[in-house]
């Protein structure tokens, strides 16, 4: 089943893609939920029609993402956590509370756009991917230390 996609969709794919999913996916999770419209004739040139007038500010965006990746460069940041006497933390590490150390150093990231390569789960240096943009992602590196 073909469909166009109306927002980003994880390990899918992004706004205005047309992928092909399971009848299943689409009919009732994609359409249902308002993330994807039917991939037929009329809605394909809607969207190429949509593309072709959006293109200059998705350039505008596109800059926009890696003039935030530029400000991020190679800071690493300091996540403190209750860590015990093992080094294992107590609680988790979250995207939330990347999100606020970016957004005391005067940059804004939405938490939703913030995945971690791997789980912190004890004190230690990890690293984590900002999708900023499809074409703009970032790797900002992390240490989790103890209170």
């Amino acid at each position: 089943m073909e469909v166009i996609l109306k927002d980003d969709v994880k390990n899918l794919g992004y706004k205005n893609d047309i992928v092909t999913v399971k009848p299943g996916y689409g009919r009732n999770y994609l359409l249902p939920q308002g993330l994807a419209v039917l991939a037929d004739k009329a809605n394909k040139k809607i969207v190429a029609e949509n593309v072709r007038q959006a293109a200059h500010k998705a350039e505008k965006v596109k800059n926009d993402a890696q003039s935030i990746a530029n400000q991020i460069g190679d800071t690493v940041l300091e996540i403190p956590a209750k860590v015990g006497e093992t080094g294992k933390i107590f609680g988790r590490v979250t995207t939330l509370q990347i999100a606020d150390t970016l957004k005391a150093k005067g940059i804004e990231v939405d938490r939703k756009r913030i995945s971690f390569d791997q789980d912190p789960t004890t004190a230690g240096e990890y690293t984590a991917t900002i999708n900023l943009h499809k074409e703009v992602k970032h790797q900002i590196r992390f240490n989790v230390v103890a209170e």
